[in-house]
């Protein structure tokens, strides 16, 4: 995601092997209806953007007015987050955002996995010997920062893991520990979780955890897959039924400078078909 100024994001390519890693695969049908979709919370379809710092209200008000998007996502927490001086996402900014229109979606950048590809997020990897009770910690934080902003229960909640290298068993077991964790972490608390991650690495691990019957996997995907048109239903790799219906968001081009209402932001673009922060 755009985090700051000229970052790059580390995608993966090819098919990546998870030899050893899950249980032979079972027929999409026969896995659990939590992995395959969201009909809970508060919908959007649309277009979107997403950039490192919420931007000032006279620049959403700008936006919302002389350009296509009507969904942000605002990097409200975590440890691994570039932008933590987010200095206009406050409970205002929230509220006055939400009146204008604008439909919100709420992204957690906690512990990255243990073999993440971009070296700037080394210094925030997962803890290999508590996995899970690092991933329920972290899904306590994110819930308590959501409501501080006054984004309640049946909003969606995005963790941000950055692309890693599934091929590696070890690795890829301790990262989806944690994020099983975070998953039921934020679904005690009556959150959705979301899951964003680079369409070869962290989504395609979903995918195949989904085929494999394993539970408490998130309710909503975000994939990164740059340099192609938009789309919620040709993602090479998610099956057809997988994360349907209102469970879907693409990411499809990033670090663009674009300018509205004489407002100037750079931001990620992403099409959208899926929950958003519900905001009393």
């Amino acid at each position: 995601m755009t985090e700051k100024s000229g970052f790059i994001r580390y995608v993966v390519a090819g098919a990546l092997a998870l030899a050893g890693l899950l249980l032979p695969a079972v027929p999409a049908d026969a896995a659990g209806p939590a992995a395959t979709g969201s009909d809970a919370g508060r919908n959007f379809s649309g277009q979107a953007f997403d950039t490192c710092q919420a931007p000032d209200l006279d620049t959403m008000k700008a936006w919302i007015a002389h350009s296509d998007y009507r969904a942000a996502g605002i990097y409200f927490g975590g440890r691994a987050r570039a932008c933590t001086s987010q200095t206009h996402l406050t409970p205002d900014w929230v509220r006055q955002t939400t009146k204008d229109g604008w439909s919100l979606l709420p992204i957690y950048v906690g512990s990255q996995s243990p073999c993440v590809t971009g070296s700037n997020k080394n210094p925030y990897r997962i803890d290999t010997s508590r996995p899970a009770s690092q991933g329920a910690s972290e899904a306590a934080d994110a819930v308590r920062q959501a409501a501080a902003l006054g984004v309640g229960p049946g909003s969606a909640l995005y963790l941000d893991m950055e692309a890693y290298d599934i091929g590696n068993a070890s690795c890829a077991a301790s990262t989806l520990k944690y994020i099983q964790a975070w998953d039921k972490g934020v679904a005690a608390s009556g959150y959705l979780s979301g899951f964003y991650s680079s369409a070869d690495s962290g989504i395609k691990h979903m995918a195949t955890s989904r085929l494999a019957g394993v539970s408490d996997l998130p309710k909503v995907l975000w994939y990164a897959r740059w340099g192609v048109a938009p789309t919620l239903s040709d993602e090479p790799s998610l099956g057809p039924d997988a994360w349907t219906p209102h469970a879907r968001i693409h990411q499809y081009h990033g670090a663009v400078t674009e300018s509205h209402g004489g407002k100037k932001l750079s931001v990620d673009r992403d099409l959208v078909d899926a929950p958003v922060a519900v905001v009393g």
